[in-house]
């Protein structure tokens, strides 16, 4: 039950850190901090709370990262819906505490709420095929990067360091595209609130990010060395 708490706790505040810093921060009148600044929120919140509950419960944080580290042989089966579970009802909390506090604005508009997308949802208008392939591509590095890090033989102690700047580039590479998933509970937790296209296009940002991290499993393990 541990566990479970720590990744409930975790995936709120990458929610609320993440995409709290996109829905309130990122364009406000001249001092907004833009998308460097959401990539940073990103990467931030899992650099904080690797070193914070790293130790009870993996830090996943993300339903394509427990399943590609299920894959690739570095978690058991029996934890994995569990895990799924405390990740997404997490990230829902955390985007509610995100819309009380957005709301509390006069005059705020709800707008995407920092959801993902692609075609009219898309920030840059790219196409469902290039949204697809962006999530795949990106969650499988981010997998490759994470079980690498976390590997026996690679160096002790900046495991989270390494993940979190991973996630700070792929949200440069990809915030465009589809406003950066790689995490179904992240698209879910927003998609509830914002509706409408939103969440008819949830699928994707399920379905590609958990394609991308069953490759990475697969790869990474046939590439890595012994422990």
């Amino acid at each position: 039950m541990k566990k479970f708490v720590a990744e409930f706790v975790g995936t709120l505040w990458l929610v609320l850190g993440g995409c709290g810093s996109a829905v309130l921060a990122a364009g406000f009148p001249e001092l907004g901090i833009g998308f460097v600044g959401v990539s940073l929120a990103f990467g931030l919140t899992v650099v904080t709370m690797a070193y914070g509950i790293g130790h009870i419960s993996g830090c996943h944080l993300n339903p394509a990262v427990s399943v590609g580290l299920w894959i690739g042989g570095r978690f058991e089966t029996k934890e994995l819906l569990p895990y799924i579970v405390a990740q997404v009802l997490g990230g829902i909390c955390g985007a509610a505490i995100l819309y009380v506090i957005a709301t509390g604005k006069a005059g705020f508009e709800l707008g995407g709420f920092a959801s993902n997308g692609f075609a009219e949802a898309s920030p840059g208008g790219y196409s469902m095929t290039a949204a697809f392939l962006t999530e795949v591509v990106m969650t499988f590095i981010f997998l490759f990067v994470i079980l690498g890090a976390t590997h026996p033989k690679a160096p002790v102690g900046f495991g989270g360091l390494a993940i979190g700047l991973c996630l700070v580039l792929i949200h440069l590479i990809s915030i465009p595209v589809t406003n950066t998933s790689v995490n179904p509970a992240r698209s879910t937790s927003q998609a509830i609130f914002a509706g409408g296209i939103y969440l008819q296009q949830l699928w994707l940002f399920w379905i590609a990010p958990i394609i991308g991290a069953i490759l990475a499993g697969v790869v990474y393990k046939n590439l890595s060395p012994a422990d």
